[in-house]
């Protein structure tokens, strides 16, 4: 028999911005190998977590995704759905409303962030009472006058990629100590757990190196560019269609359910969707080919592949939930008169 460290995952009550919590469930297991099916539901205290009242502050934790911990000897980190005493997901539930059961949705999500210094509260390459040298030169920088934060970076990759997810990138972005991954699934809830099993990795990270991840879409203030969670997403139509007025069709099914998306896609969105720093209005809806000033770009390749890939809603916040975001694409999307 071997101890197996299990952490619970989940997501707490606080509004409209859910944080991330954890702890961590000892067993005893024979050849354990690290399913769904080994695990059983387990409890905490919503009381804490503004998920219940304190006289009666039970709710349920359910296991959705299982991957291996690579900081763990005998470790593994579990994603879990909350649930009410009776069993019925609670309303801080957001996966649970997901309607793709089938996983015809395909996301890709390019998360954005700044990597923080716990001493000076700013991001990294910014000087006490200063400010760097303007943006430009950061974007995909390489060199230590205008890169910041490469070997915490590197080492979150390898422990995405060890954890099993599946990890597609990562670059420094356009402002200092700003950087981004990217996670690729093949149904909107496993997108959805794979980049809250990357932030938890990136979060518990930062331990180590004294430094905090700032998520907030525009946490420096000015001339800078904000941090978005682009969701570039597909179904069945898009992918084979090859239609450009499908496609059309598809996008103006966004256009009336404008305020429905902002009110999920992240707090102090406004902040960042200006019009300015490749970003669309927050009070506009627009799409075009390549055009990342749009709220929706169909990228050239999906044109040149004869209308037939993906497009990429622009606007969600780096501090999104990407099961709201997802739940919400996918709802407009089967809302589309085709």
């Amino acid at each position: 028999m071997a101890k197996i460290k299990l952490e619970y995952l989940w997501l707490d009550g606080y509004k409209p911005t859910q944080n991330l919590r954890s702890k961590t469930k000892v067993e005893e297991h024979e050849n354990f190998k690290g399913t769904l099916e080994e695990l059983s539901t387990w409890s905490f205290d919503g009381s804490s977590t503004k998920q219940a009242e304190g006289g009666s502050s039970d709710c349920l934790l359910k296991p959705v995704a299982i991957y291996p911990d690579p900081a763990r000897i005998n470790g593994y980190l579990v994603m879990t759905e909350v649930l009410n005493a009776d069993g019925t997901p609670h309303d801080s539930n957001a996966r649970a409303t997901i309607d793709d059961d089938d996983n015809d949705f395909w996301f890709g999500f390019e998360q954005e962030y700044f990597i923080m210094d716990t001493h000076t509260q700013l991001p990294l390459g910014f000087p006490i009472g200063g400010y760097p040298g303007p943006q430009g030169m950061y974007y995909c920088s390489v060199g230590g006058k205008n890169t910041h934060g490469r070997d915490f970076v590197e080492e979150h990759a390898n422990l995405c990629i060890d954890a099993g997810l599946n990890f597609e990138g990562i670059n420094q972005e356009v402002a200092s100590g700003q950087w981004e991954f990217q996670l690729f699934a093949k149904g909107a809830k496993k997108a959805g757990d794979e980049i809250w099993v990357a932030r938890y990795l990136l979060d518990r990270l930062t331990e180590k190196y004294g430094y905090y991840i700032e998520y907030h879409p525009k946490p420096v203030k000015g001339d800078w560019n904000g941090s978005g969670m682009h969701a570039n997403f597909s179904n069945t139509t898009l992918r084979t269609c090859g239609s450009k007025e499908v496609y059309e069709k598809i996008c103006e099914a966004f256009r009336p359910v404008t305020k429905e998306h902002i009110e999920v896609y992240g707090e102090f969105n406004d902040q960042r969707l200006t019009g300015l720093h490749e970003t669309a209005s927050i009070n506009d809806f627009s799409y075009g080919v390549s055009d990342r000033g749009a709220s929706i770009r169909i990228p050239i390749i999906t044109v040149e592949k004869g209308w037939k890939g993906w497009l990429e809603d622009r606007r969600p916040a780096s501090n999104g939930d990407p099961y709201k975001i997802a739940g919400r694409i996918v709802k407009t999307v089967k809302s589309a008169n085709i």
